[in-house]
């Protein structure tokens, strides 16, 4: 070390390794060269289907031999699937299904205001009337209202 070295030059080691060449090019730098950084290894991608080299009919002599239909069948995996009604909803009536026991089974149909559902301005009516449902899909607002009986007798009230 000399005695005139001052600053950043005092405490910097020798630059023997080509690699510490503070001028080399980044990976961001470099134009699409795949071997240019030795340092990243190039990946395995593993085949999409296993091989069939423990299956049947592999060697020329299986192959002429064939197979029997009963190793056939043996060989074959069925399809899992839920049986029939065992789904939510698919039972007829709802016998076994999940209610809800604080609102009614019956589902209303489209509420209109007295006003027959068009804003005039100025009044906002709170109270509105059954029309049943529509031809189309119902919003989720009122596929939620649901009819429910009182247990008092005066009459029906929608939820």
């Amino acid at each position: 070390m000399s005695d005139d070295a001052m600053g950043d030059e005092v405490y910097q080691p020798p630059r023997s390794d080509p690699r510490d060449n503070p001028n080399a090019l980044d990976m961001e730098d470099a134009l699409d060269e795949p071997d240019l950084d030795q340092t990243l290894d190039s990946g395995y991608s593993p085949p999409e289907r296993p091989f069939v080299v423990n299956h049947e009919g592999t060697t020329a002599r299986e192959l002429h031999d064939r197979e029997s239909l009963e190793h056939r069948l043996s060989v074959e995996v069925p399809e899992v699937c839920a049986p029939d009604g065992d789904g939510i909803g698919d039972l007829p009536g709802g016998v076994g299904e999940p209610t809800d026991l604080e609102c009614g089974e019956e589902r209303a149909g489209r509420l209109v205001g007295s006003d027959e559902g068009f804003w005039r301005g100025g009044s906002n009516d709170i109270a509105a009337r059954d029309v049943g449902i529509d031809g189309g899909a119902a919003s989720a607002e009122e596929a939620a209202v649901h009819i429910a009986r009182d247990d008092a007798g005066d009459g029906d009230r929608e939820v």
